[in-house]
């Protein structure tokens, strides 16, 4: 009986591991899926903003921090959607919704994105099993492995002159 239990630290960092390495091999399944059978697809990201910070994922699949948020649900509206990504990415649950831009991208298959921002939210700081890590990062001083569009998207809300509409 000790014995087991003295596995029972590795075996859950194994598990974890399997986990982590079955989410990317879903992700790059997924993204070949939507290039044959979905060519467009409409999402969702949300600025998640306070006290001059704003709150950024990262993902247990892909490397570097970006925006929470995903794809649209059948017959769901945009700013439900946001909402929801906010709720399962960040634990967020969100107030007032901006609308801040609408933007393409068109790396292999017709990509679009919605962004919206908020200032009027609290956070759990529960989410998803997807996430790996949920953090505040002061909006002058992101991190280096920050997504490019990601950066970019901040750096706009922040010249608020929108909304936009360009290439994510």
């Amino acid at each position: 009986m000790p014995r087991s239990n003295a596995r029972a630290p590795a075996l859950r960092r194994l598990r974890k591991k399997a986990e982590r390495l079955a989410y990317r091999v879903a992700w790059f399944g997924v993204r070949w899926q939507w290039r044959i059978f979905q060519p467009v697809t409409l999402g969702v990201r949300i600025l998640l903003v306070r006290d001059g910070e704003v709150l950024l994922v990262r993902h247990t699949y892909r490397s570097g921090w970006f925006l929470p948020g995903g794809g649209l649900k059948r017959r769901e509206r945009l700013a439900d959607a946001a909402r929801r990504e906010a709720r399962e990415e960040a634990g967020a649950t969100i107030g007032a919704l901006t609308f801040v831009g609408l933007y393409a991208s068109f790396h292999g298959k017709s990509d679009h994105v919605a962004l919206f921002a908020a200032t009027d939210f609290e956070v759990t700081g529960e989410h998803d099993e997807e996430i790996a890590q949920v953090d505040w990062f002061p909006i002058e001083a992101l991190p280096a492995d920050v997504a490019p569009g990601t950066r970019a998207r901040i750096r706009e809300y922040q010249s608020q002159s929108g909304p936009f509409t360009d290439d994510w």
